[in-house]
């Protein structure tokens, strides 16, 4: 009963498959290959748009080579306190922008709210020298906490930074279990509610190491640079085609949502167990496959005792994540043990 990150399960069989598939020969290197290729035609069906795609290791390389061709070095970037980005990238993103300035704000459940962003962009006038002007909002899609942005709300914040000079980055590490709960097509989440560049993961649902930068029509003027800066960071993997490989498995069939939705529902039913138990309060709602939840001493003792892994959160909260391959099997066990 392993729940303690998505990104300690294996790789999906299909994609270590497609891996050994992409041994068999030579391919042009650093994404000039024919799998590459077809991954961005691939994605362009899937957004239902024109867009430059670059594959990355990790998730931070993805969000501070992103950042970096959206925020000048004297800009500043408006994020979530809990944001992936402030809170757990190790100053990556400062480090890639050359100093670009990362503002955290408040908001429930890790979501940027309304009135802190207006606070903010109030706070912060365009063109007033002893500020960093904003120049970028990065939403987390899962958030920090396990909740979605739905389209409408994803709008309602990039309507705002768009009245400046400024531009909407998604973190994307768990888009897919967003995307699935919500119900919308991956272009209403994204470019039509006013998302620039998405970092879209694949990492952290069934893949072996797989992350891709995706620069919209309104960025892709800017994938030149994106690239020279990948260059530049030690970033570009020669045999990118291994990374292009696995994304290619992954979206065949849809694969990427189906993995989606067996985490999620796996999720959701942990969560309902343990929402009916006394000693368990679930702190946020679940939106994917992440569980918030405060335990007492003795529900914590007994699951571990049971096999139960589970990560300690800093604020003293138990969070469970589950993944592709988390079993019904498993979920029973651990609301037996509860």
């Amino acid at each position: 009963m392993n729940f303690l990150s998505d990104t300690t399960a294996p790789a999906h069989p299909d994609l270590i498959d497609a891996l050994s598939a992409a041994n068999r020969d030579f391919a042009p290197s650093y994404g000039a290959d024919p799998i590459s290729a077809r991954v961005e035609a691939r994605l362009k069906e899937i957004f239902e748009t024109d867009l430059k795609v670059l594959f990355a290791v990790s998730g931070t390389a993805s969000n501070a080579l992103a950042l970096s061709v959206l925020c000048p070095s004297h800009g500043a970037i408006l994020c979530h306190d809990e944001a992936h980005i402030h809170r757990d990238e190790r100053g990556a993103p400062e480090f890639f922008t050359g100093g670009g300035k990362l503002i955290p704000l408040q908001g429930d459940h890790a979501k940027i709210s309304l009135g802190a962003l207006d606070r903010a962009l109030g706070e912060i006038p365009e063109g007033f020298v002893h500020t960093s002007p904003v120049r970028v909002l990065s939403l987390s899609n899962l958030s920090e906490s396990g909740t979605a942005y739905t389209p409408s709300e994803v709008k309602d914040r990039a309507r705002r930074v768009k009245e400046r000079p400024a531009f909407v980055h998604m973190d994307g590490a768990r888009f897919a279990n967003a995307l699935v709960t919500l119900g919308c097509s991956p272009a209403e989440l994204t470019w039509k509610a006013g998302v620039d560049a998405l970092c879209f993961g694949a990492t952290k649902n069934g893949a072996l190491g797989a992350e891709a930068v995706i620069l919209f029509p309104s960025v892709m003027d800017r994938f030149e640079e994106l690239q020279a800066r990948q260059k530049r960071a030690g970033h570009m993997a020669p045999k990118m085609r291994f990374m292009a490989a696995q994304f290619e498995a992954w979206l065949k069939d849809d694969l990427w949502l189906d993995l989606a939705r067996t985490a999620n529902a796996r999720a959701r039913a942990l969560a309902d167990g343990f929402a009916a138990r006394n000693g368990a309060d679930v702190l946020h709602p679940v939106d994917g496959n992440e569980i918030f939840v405060r335990l007492d001493d003795a529900l914590a003792t007994r699951l571990r005792k049971a096999g139960a892994q589970f990560y300690q959160w800093p604020d003293g909260s138990a969070r469970f994540v589950t993944s592709w391959c988390s079993t019904e099997a498993e979920i029973k066990a651990a609301l037996a043990a509860l």
